[in-house]
């Protein structure tokens, strides 16, 4: 079994600095689509369709658009002119934004949250406005560094109010 050795502070911090720094930049062309294996097979009578909002140029957006048909949702992925009237309308706040947003059964998805984390959203159906992972943590889905030790991170509940609690842990 390889053993992954944890990579110095420093560096780590290094890595991350450039990863957030060149998926924040523009891209030579834009990412029209993402195209991704075939859907993995699933016990539901149909796929959970989502609709992403996303820049055209964010190099990490498309990443989870590959992540989310991998894990059988159908997606309608829409490369926006602008987000901030996206999160406007949807109600998502600066400090719980990230890079894409999402919307499946008049629920909000914000950021790099897992698909497991949204199938038990649709399962459960909290009276919540959605879930939020701000910003963009390394480890989740359309974040991972081969090689890096992620630190975990935590999905939140966005309450019709506004306010949030945490939803779902994770380690990468």
């Amino acid at each position: 079994m390889k053993q992954r050795m944890p990579l110095p502070r420093a560096i780590a911090s290094w890595l991350l600095a450039a990863f957030l720094t060149a998926c924040s930049q523009a891209v030579p062309t834009p990412v029209e689509s993402a195209h991704a294996a075939p859907p993995r097979k699933t016990t539901d009578a149909a796929a959970p369709k989502i609709v992403v909002h996303r820049d055209a140029y964010c190099g990490c957006c498309h990443l989870w658009v590959e992540h989310l048909r991998k894990e059988g949702f159908t997606v309608d992925d829409r490369v926006e002119d602008a987000m901030s009237p996206v999160k406007e309308r949807l109600g998502i706040v600066p400090a719980h934004a990230s890079c894409h947003t999402a919307e499946i059964e008049g629920y909000v998805v914000e950021g790099h949250v897992p698909a497991s984390d949204i199938r038990r959203l649709l399962r459960e159906k909290p009276a919540i406005r959605g879930l939020v992972l701000p910003g963009m943590p390394l480890g989740s889905p359309g974040m991972e560094v081969d090689g890096v030790d992620a630190p975990p991170y935590t999905v939140l509940a966005l309450g019709k109010d506004g306010s949030t609690k945490p939803y779902a842990e994770h380690t990468p």
